[in-house]
């Protein structure tokens, strides 16, 4: 199979580009978001391209991330010493702000006081650099994370902001457009960061902000025009965003050339089926392909119960049924997949990237090679608030574009235990429910995900004169910016209870309702 680009249709598309190197930091996704949230596209590559490769990425700024190293530690990530004499303006960010300094001869200690969490931080900057702090407040709230920190400036340096034990929080380099930063501007804890981010892109690198996702619309129809010529795309639709928008981007690109394939494996939400037949056969007049297999795949997952077999065996059915449907399709030539950016970074698959040295290798796409198809990533360069808004733009119902993530597994995995069609049902019933009842109180936005977990024990309880032993319901929803860390939602408790009384009093089966009051870490989101 064969992949985008770097910088598939981001650049070309606006003409400015910012690249985050990373250095082995948990927020640099969080840098590159928020710079794109200032209309300026970025991306995150290695930390260790050289100068003549950045020059060919020809980026407008380059942001350093924190990191976990010591500057002086074997091993630790080095930069590219040219890469600053380029005359690209440079922010340094945490470790990112260490390696610059280090670099040009400042000296890096461990601190005396390390400092994580908020710390009051007061800048006085001056002249060009207060052009970084337009618009803060001379005292603001920063994010601190470090045990080292620039100890001694040389000449060239000079301090542009203070807290109480980092008498060195902003630097910026007299001659040469370099900043450094010891806080973390990325995280929302840091008042106004999104702001500071922003007078970098603008105020110092000079972007204009005009990078939107109208243009890219426009851009990736051409692409895809230009690349597919008079053959066909599958595309795989799984009831999700992802793959909704790629589908919708891909219909208006090349009409009937476009073939999507649904599966029906038993374990979709209530009513999903009916509604991508709906939007796909009649609003987007897409060939739509849907496959019944639910038999088959209920069959193969009888009996079983441990949570990585299901998905071992959901995904062997899952690409049988596929491929036996694909191949049925004439002059099949692409296979569409709503690959997205975080997916690319974690997995390797951008040769600039910086998995190969920090993040742990996944599959991206999940369908295998020996399917055949040349593979078209439209999305690959988007986070998942971007995908959103090309839903939007793309006409796309709210309801589909605003969908909580939904597993590859489906309701396997919110079933433990043995996945059998009654308890299916009944989970499909209740999970319904809680999210009617999460519209009804518009709760439904303020939330990331929100579901029902059918847990495999059942429990006494009494309905009118009659002893029920039925089974329990747990309600898992959570607030989460990033899906890396989340915490549960706090339900006023009328609604929470509301929620509880419905489902008992509506679904048979489910005679108590608990909820999940844990954050991740130390859980995770889904149960299994």
């Amino acid at each position: 199979m064969s992949g985008s680009a770097f910088s598939s249709f981001g650049p070309s598309a606006s003409g400015e580009l910012v690249l985050v190197l990373d250095f082995g930091s948990q927020t640099a996704q969080l840098i590159a978001r928020r710079v794109r949230d200032q209309n300026v596209f970025c991306q995150i590559v290695r930390h260790d391209l050289d100068a003549a490769r950045i020059r060919e990425l020809n980026p407008r700024g380059l942001i350093f991330s924190g990191g976990p190293a010591s500057v002086y530690a074997d091993g630790a990530p080095k930069i590219d010493p040219q890469i600053l004499e380029m005359g690209i303006p440079v922010l340094g960010i945490c470790y990112g702000m260490q390696i610059t300094c280090h670099t040009l001869g400042s000296r890096i200690l461990p601190a005396e006081s390390r400092e994580f969490g908020r710390a009051p931080c007061t800048h006085t900057a001056q002249d060009s650099a207060a052009l970084l702090f337009a618009g803060l407040p001379e005292t603001f709230t920063a994010w601190m994370s470090h045990g080292d920190q620039v100890e001694t400036l040389t000449g060239d340096f000079h301090s542009i902001a203070s807290t109480a034990t980092c008498p060195n929080a902003a630097v910026q380099h007299r001659s040469l457009p370099v900043y450094g930063l010891q806080f973390h501007p990325e995280v929302t804890h840091t008042e106004f960061g999104g702001q500071l981010l922003g007078n970098f892109v603008r105020n110092i690198c000079g972007c204009s902000g005009s990078w939107e996702i109208s243009s890219l619309i426009e851009y990736q129809k051409q692409h895809i025009r230009e690349r597919v010529g008079n053959r066909r795309v599958v595309c795989g639709l799984s009831g999700g965003v992802d793959s909704a928008v790629v589908a919708a981007l891909i219909s208006e690109s090349i009409g009937e050339q476009l073939s999507c394939i649904f599966v029906d494996n038993g374990l979709l939400r209530k009513g999903e089926r009916e509604e991508v037949e709906e939007q796909f056969t009649n609003h987007f007049q897409t060939d739509l392909r849907v496959v019944d297999a639910s038999s088959q795949f209920l069959g193969e997952l009888a009996g079983i119960t441990d949570p990585q077999e299901k998905r071992r065996i959901i995904g062997r059915v899952f690409i049988d049924v596929f491929r036996k449907e694909a191949e049925s399709i004439p002059d099949a030539v692409f296979l569409a997949q709503g690959t997205l950016y975080p997916d690319v970074i974690e997995s390797g698959a951008n040769p600039d990237g910086p998995a190969a040295t920090i993040k742990f290798h996944h599959n991206v796409g999940g369908l295998p090679e020996q399917l055949g198809f040349e593979l078209i990533e439209p999305l690959r360069d988007l986070f998942k608030d971007e995908v959103r808004r090309m839903g939007e733009q793309l006409g796309l119902p709210e309801k589909m574009v605003w969908r909580h993530p939904f597993p590859g597994p489906g309701l396997a995995v919110r079933c433990p235990g043995e996945v059998a069609e009654d308890r299916l049902k009944i989970l499909r019933e209740a999970d319904a429910i809680l999210i009617e009842e999460l519209h009804r109180h518009n709760l439904y936005r303020q939330i990331q995900q929100a579901f029902v977990v059918l847990l495999p024990v059942q429990t006494v309880g009494v309905m009118g004169d009659d002893r029920t032993y039925e089974y329990v319901a747990a309600i898992r929803a959570i607030e989460t910016e990033d899906f890396m860390t989340a915490d549960w939602f706090h339900f006023p408790p009328e609604i929470l209870g509301s929620i509880s009384n419905r489902i008992i009093n509506s679904v048979r089966g489910i005679n108590r309702v608990v909820y999940d009051v844990s954050s991740k870490p130390p859980a995770t989101i889904e149960w299994e």
